[in-house]
């Protein structure tokens, strides 16, 4: 049952329909994610939903009684107040009427307060707080000016779920939070008893939370069912489907125009009802709702490096009393994309300065390589003047850009990014946070650098961007470093991992995220087995024939197949995905039971080939 539904939705900023005879319904229990373009007006169509805009035409209709809380982006909170004081504010009709009846006013209907009160549970409302904050990890006496950005969210995320909604509106809810926190934030949001419609680029988180994707596409609105995973793969079908019908209606029309332009003979003879057919073709072709065009990203590498970028022998740092870094000795080389984990305030951006030499450490020592260019994006766009154009943004005083050895025009530059010849002029300023990161991006691959800093690169991109983002990185011959807390964009750039594990240590592990958190769970696994048995004494080993053993350097063949089982695990979980993707749509359960047992039967496959190949890239690697 439909708990809010919009019907024939129009919704328009100057020319640009954003809502284009839209039709949506968010049911009970479901969990949504909206995705599309950036400036295609998924926050604007949430601000709908809570009731803050309106629509230009159509209808909004919900059930009676209905309440819904909407989180922004960046949620407004008081400064000078209390995070109990804030997080009450979601509970400001169970305040208010308690008071009222405790004020005992004679003109006053009692009856109805004591009812109303006992409806809400406003009885014990600062049990509710007390409760909402032991679960979000918070300290109510703490003043929410001095918190950090991903503290103020779990506040404004407090604030939302203590008034125990029927709808819950979140956009971008994982902005400014850490891995643990998104983690956490997922728990919370699949334990939450209500609907939920929320904004997220996070494809990870999507896969974790969402039963539904919602795409808003050229001002419609479609239904996926399923995750994100599921999504790709239907929309990858639809895509095609289209595509193909677009070529055949394209192809008759070009027919028909040539037979309407055949001369005079040929016009005494033609059909009355085939002119108002190309006619009325030549309509709908115009109203094409088009694939939008794609991003196209390039960058100029300039010289190269030196093979050796940094090499750390022992470095520690501390603020005051504080240490930041302890102890860390790293080697990053030329081609390296190193991922910086570690929860907001760990000291990710102290250690990457001190990596690039901008920072002395206390301690230790640092050794810089050779023809270092280092080309940096910054998470908090301070260094984007808001006052000048864009074209100037990208290259000031010039109308030309040079990218490599290519020469292009600066509004032809811009345009590979989206932004259209009208708006070069444009300031900064009249740009959305989204657009704002593109220009920042745009602005990036501009120059020449061998060593790129990306520092939450993701934030505000929409998913399209950050996979042809995903590719160019791949394709970068330079370094990288990347702090993000988007964990697929980290799995598909990084070849390393640096992570904050507390006190002040950092430690690197080879690989991606995934391989990072596998190599720690088993090295706690083995610690935790180690531990009893650290009291005894171990007897000596008779022999030391088995160390020397896994010393010994791996064969021809040997080091073929361990060079080859990353790429062939890389096949077999892309395979797997597709397949996954096919189980949770239901497109393939219309195909009859014998390709259902194939794809199922296939899929346990894959997993057993997973866990051989795993088993031996160990035994390779041990070697």
């Amino acid at each position: 049952m439909a708990v809010l539904s919009l019907t024939n939705a129009h919704l328009a900023f100057g020319h640009v329909a954003l809502l284009d005879a839209a039709n949506f319904a968010l049911e009970t229990g479901e969990r949504v994610g909206l995705i599309g373009r950036n400036g295609t007006g998924k926050s604007s169509l949430l601000k709908i939903l809570a009731g803050l805009e309106k629509l230009d035409d159509g209808l909004l209709q919900q059930q009676q009684g209905l309440t819904n809380v909407y989180v922004p982006q960046e949620p407004e909170l008081r400064g000078d107040a209390t995070i109990f004081d804030v997080v009450s504010e979601g509970v400001a009709e169970a305040k208010a009427l308690r008071e009222r009846y405790e004020r005992h006013d004679e003109h006053d209907d009692l009856a109805w307060v004591q009812e109303r009160i006992e409806h809400i549970g406003a009885w014990n409302w600062e049990q509710r707080v007390d409760e909402t904050l032991q679960r979000l990890g918070l300290d109510g006496s703490r003043l929410v000016g001095s918190l950090s950005g991903g503290l103020k969210k779990r506040v404004a995320l407090g604030r939302a779920l203590v008034a125990q909604p029927d709808v819950l509106l979140l956009d971008e809810p994982t902005n400014h939070l850490d891995l643990d926190a998104i983690a956490w934030l997922e728990g919370l949001l699949n334990d939450f008893k209500g609907s939920l419609l929320l904004i997220t680029h996070d494809r990870q988180f999507l896969d974790n939370v969402a039963n539904r994707i919602v795409e808003l596409d050229r001002g419609q609105l479609r239904g996926y069912p399923g995750n994100y995973a599921a999504f790709q793969a239907a929309k990858a079908y639809e895509l095609e489907n289209e595509a193909l019908a677009n070529a055949r209606f394209d192809k008759l029309l070009a027919q028909e125009e040539v037979w309407i332009r055949k001369g005079v003979e040929a016009r005494r003879t033609r059909s009355v009802a085939r002119v108002q057919r190309l006619q009325e073709m030549r309509l709908q072709h115009a109203a094409r709702r088009d694939v939008q065009g794609k991003v196209r990203l390039d960058i100029d590498t300039g010289s190269a490096s030196g093979k050796i970028v940094a090499e750390l022998e022992d470095v520690s740092k501390s603020y005051g009393d504080r240490p930041i870094v302890r102890g860390f000795t790293s080697t990053i080389l030329r081609g390296d994309k190193v991922g910086l984990i570690g929860p907001n305030g760990a000291g990710k951006t102290t250690l990457l300065k001190m990596i690039l030499g901008e920072l002395p450490p206390d301690s230790g020592t640092v050794r810089l390589g050779s023809r270092l260019t280092v080309a940096y994006f910054d998470q908090m766009r301070d260094t984007l003047n808001l006052d000048a154009t864009l074209a100037d943004t990208i290259s000031p005083g010039s109308e030309w850009i040079e990218i490599g050895t290519q020469k292009k025009h600066v509004k032809s530059y811009l345009g590979d990014f989206l932004f259209s010849p009208a708006r070069a002029n444009s300031p900064v300023r009249t740009l959305s946070g989204g657009e704002r990161n593109r220009l920042l991006l745009a602005r990036l691959f501009a120059r020449p650098a061998n060593v790129l800093v990306l520092d939450e690169p993701t934030n505000d991109l929409d998913i399209e961007t950050l996979e042809l983002l995903e590719e160019l990185l791949a394709e970068y011959d330079g370094t990288v470093f990347l702090v993000s807390h988007d964990r697929r964009f980290l799995d598909n750039v990084v070849t390393s991992t640096i992570v904050y594990e507390g006190d002040a240590c950092w430690r690197e592990y080879e690989g991606r995220v995934e391989d990072w958190l596998t190599q720690s769970k088993r090295a706690a696994a083995l610690q935790a087995k180690a531990t009893p048995a650290a009291a005894p004494t171990p007897p000596p080993a008779p022999e030391p024939a088995p160390v020397v053993a896994t010393k010994r350097k791996l064969s021809y063949k040997e080091q073929r197949e361990l060079d080859e089982i990353p790429k062939q695990i890389a096949a077999l979980e892309a395979e797997q995905t597709q397949l996954n993707a096919l189980i949770a749509g239901s497109e393939l359960y219309t195909q009859g039971a014998k390709r259902i047992a194939e794809v199922t039967d296939r899929a346990a496959e894959i997993d057993a080939e997973l866990l051989a190949l795993m088993e031996r890239w160990e035994v390779l690697e041990s070697k």
